[in-house]
């Protein structure tokens, strides 16, 4: 089944794109599902970016359809994870929520195996609609 394409900024794409040349191979191997995400990608200019898609360092509100449960997260680089309230692009959640329109569902790998649907309910920032386009 394929899956749609997403919308991915130009600055994002340049900026995902060199951070994964630049890792060991062991480490870049493990990143094919960001990979083909990014092959996927329709690839707009910042300014052109609508702004109910979730780009890097947007602050998105999921709901867990399975209980009702809302979650707020920030799509970050790798050096900016581990903070409370972010998610790295390098994180499988974080590769899977790179584009996301409001509205879109992904599924969350937990560490038992189970999975969690959440769907994208609000997008509270997003720095090219904020006018960051350089972020």
């Amino acid at each position: 089944m394929s899956q749609s394409a997403i919308t991915v900024s130009r600055i994002d794409m340049d900026r995902i794109e060199a951070l994964l040349e630049r890792l060991p191979a062991a480490e870049a191997d493990k990143l094919e599902a960001l990979r083909a995400e990014l092959d996927r990608a329709d690839v707009v200019e910042p300014a052109a970016m609508p702004p109910h898609i979730v780009t890097m360092n947007s602050t998105v509100v999921f709901e867990d359809e399975s209980d009702g449960e809302k979650l707020t997260l920030t799509l970050v680089y790798p050096t900016g994870a581990g903070a409370p309230g972010t998610v790295s692009i390098f994180a499988p959640v974080g590769s899977a929520l790179l584009g996301l329109a409001r509205g879109q569902q992904i599924d969350w790998p937990m560490p038992d195996g189970r999975k969690r649907r959440l769907k994208v309910l609000e997008i509270t920032y997003q720095p090219e609609a904020a006018g960051h386009l350089h972020r």
